[in-house]
Order: C-alpha cells, then structure tokens, then sequence
C-alpha cells in the first residue's frame, strides 16, 4: 500500500504538475515512438500525503490503450509507483481499454524491472530511435544511468481486461 493516497490530477494541479515534470524531465514535453506529449495538459494521478507529492502519473489514451507518458515516485521503495500503475490500471479497464502500455530508454534499467514486476511485458525495442527523439526533445541526455548511452526506446505493456 502507498505512503499517501491517490487522486486523479485537476485543473488546479496544472501548475504543479508542470514544475515537477520540468524538474523531474528537464523540458515541459515528453518524447517517445516520434510523438511529442505535453504532461502538464494531460490526465494524471497524484499520490499526496499531508499536502505534499509523492508521485506523480501522466497518460494518454488511444486506440483502445492507456499509454503512460511519465511516472515518477518521489521517495522510493514505498509503494507510490506501485500504487500510481494500479491506478492506471482501473483508468485504463473503467475506460475499456485492453492494455496500458509505456516507452522507456535502454538505459532505465530500475523502470524495466519495475514494470515487469507488475506484469508487463517487452513488446519492442528501436534501436537508435533516441536518435530522433533528440531532434524533437533536445535536452535528452547522452548518458543515462550506470553511464548507459542512451540510444534505444523500448516498450511494455500489460493487458487488461476492461469493466464489463
């Protein structure tokens, strides 16, 4: 069980929302398969405690999946990112989608374990899409962690069942 609690993100989040994604992203815009997001305008959750953010979740939906743009625990190892995928999880069946589904780099090796924790599963990889992702969002690192070059986008999903 999460630290906090969590609650879908509102209009009167936009503003915090956007400083923790420039301080989290380093830009206002998400870059994954050639499409550009802005997560501070889309539908989120927050997990909070006593008033303050613990972590955050932006997605978007299409086609008939939930796509989580980004996800961020603020103090680790304490359910929060647990708690804000299981949240997208219900979004994603209440809205009849069939699966969630994320882009992550080859060099984030802790979200690759994390998400294959919680049942998803590698559906792609694009070497060198990062490459391309630069030219759209140029403040992506060269280096990631473990000092990884950052090259390649890789996808997980999970499917779900939506509400019948």
């Amino acid at each position: 069980m999460a630290e906090g609690s969590v609650r879908p993100v509102e209009e009167a989040d936009r503003i915090v929302v956007a400083r923790l994604v420039l301080e989290l992203w380093g830009a206002h815009t998400g870059v994954a398969h050639g499409e550009v997001f802005f997560p501070a305008s889309l539908p989120g959750f927050l997990v909070e405690k006593q008033g303050h953010v613990l972590g955050l979740l932006t997605y978007a939906v299409a086609n008939h999946q939930l796509e989580i743009v980004t996800i961020d625990a603020l103090r680790r190892g304490r359910g929060v990112g647990t708690a804000l995928v299981d949240a997208a999880v219900r979004q994603a069946r209440t809205t009849g989608c069939n699966r969630v589904r994320l882009t992550t780099t080859n060099d984030n090796l802790d979200a690759i374990r994390f998400f294959q924790r919680r049942g998803f599963k590698l559906t792609s990889l694009r070497p060198d899409a990062v490459r391309e992702a630069r030219k759209l969002k140029p403040e992506i690192p060269a280096v990631g962690e473990f000092g990884i070059p950052i090259t390649d986008e890789v996808d997980l999903e999970r499917w779900v069942a939506p509400r019948q």
